[in-house]
């Protein structure tokens, strides 16, 4: 079983002021296209990694979608992210065998702007405190295209690593032990470490990670890219997405 980072999902109120903001934070911002079922669209931010932002803003209501939810009361931000596995279906039997309660996979796709169709399948822990699965059934350069729109004018490469706010430490590191194998986890001093592919998600149940779990829930408190200037970028830019940049 292998995983790597597939995406960060941000959910915004409008996906066009959006993508003008996250543009004049000197990145390349691709559009997305209309999920299946028409509620919700977005917008992409691929970097040479392979890794990428999801911007997604909802067309109607969604009173049964977590992410809407989280937007409605909360506000835009951070809501969930992502990992690619390596073979959907087998991965999820594997997880599973290492008692990790799953859904799925289950039918999941949108229609790009050209017209071409992508599906991929879901994969979703039962505990908020994961991420979920994206696995592609289409070819997965149709949903995260190469070549020119992974450069960036600030210069960044890829995601380095995500803070994650949980409600226990311990428990939700034993839950990422049975997804990508003990050795991706380290603890110490009441918070962890987990490594998946080149992406640290470090795990932390703080006061701040509290307080962030009883706004908008389990998730990423924020997060380091790679690039070659140290700095924070704009977070009313960013739409409320705490993100930095570091030396690659």
């Amino acid at each position: 079983m292998g995983f790597v980072l597939d995406h960060v999902v941000i959910a915004v109120s409008d996906l066009d002021s959006a993508v003008d903001d996250y543009r004049a934070l000197g990145f390349t911002v691709y559009p997305g296209g209309v999920h299946h079922g028409g509620v919700s669209h977005n917008a992409l931010v691929i970097f040479a990694d392979g890794s990428y932002f999801e911007l997604i803003a909802y067309r109607q209501g969604a009173p049964d979608v977590r992410w809407w939810n989280v937007l409605s009361k909360a506000g835009e931000g951070f809501v969930d992210f992502a990992l690619l596995p390596e073979n959907t279906e087998r991965d999820a039997a594997a997880a599973r065998g290492r008692g990790l309660d799953l859904d799925g996979p289950i039918a999941g796709g949108r229609l790009r702007p050209d017209g071409a169709r992508l599906d991929w399948q879901i994969v979703r822990p039962k505990s908020t405190d994961l991420p979920f699965w994206c696995g592609d059934v289409t070819p997965r350069n149709l949903r995260v295209p190469e070549g020119a729109m992974r450069s960036h004018a600030n210069g960044v490469s890829g995601v380095a690593s995500l803070k994650i706010a949980v409600a226990d430490v311990a428990k939700t590191a034993a839950r990422y032990a049975a997804l990508a194998g003990a050795a991706t986890v380290t603890q110490a001093n009441g918070s962890a470490r987990v490594v998946i592919g080149d992406t640290v998600f470090e795990l932390t149940g703080d006061a701040a990670a509290q307080a962030h779990v009883g706004r908008r829930g389990e998730g990423p408190m924020s997060l380091r890219l790679r690039g070659p200037v140290a700095g924070a970028l704009d977070t009313k830019l960013a739409h409320a997405a705490a993100l930095s940049i570091g030396p690659a």
